[in-house]
């Protein structure tokens, strides 16, 4: 199973982005699948969560400017990034808890790699 992150790039400031993070390889289901920022220098940090069940949760840095969706039968998750600022530049991953067969006994989190995101100002 793998994550494949993109949609990160060089954008200025108050302008918008969307990242997504595709699971390929044998799925059976997927729980919740997030989206992490670490910045240089700094910790990596949840940026939004969606469940299975699409319930949603955001760090107050980006409430109201960031939603997080998934297309499950894509097996995808997004973020949609408004109102960039000069503090959210930082490489963007995104994890997913994944059970490969409906004999697994529990989720993997798995990871993909990360996207760069640089908002000027």
């Amino acid at each position: 199973v793998q994550l494949q992150a993109s949609g990160g790039g060089l954008v200025q400031a108050g302008g918008s982005l969307r990242l997504s993070c595709a699971a390929s390889g044998v799925i059976f289901s997927i729980n919740a699948m997030n989206w992490y920022r670490q910045a240089p220098g700094k910790q990596r940090v949840l940026v939004a969560r969606i469940t299975s069940g699409a319930s949603t949760n955001y760090a107050d840095s980006v409430k109201g400017r960031f939603t997080i969706s998934r297309d499950n039968d894509k097996n995808t998750a997004y973020l949609q990034m408004n109102s960039l600022e000069p503090e959210d530049t930082a490489v963007y991953y995104c994890s997913a808890q994944i059970k490969s067969t409906r004999w697994s006994q529990r989720y993997l989190e798995v990871w993909g790699q990360g996207t760069q995101v640089t908002v000027s100002s």
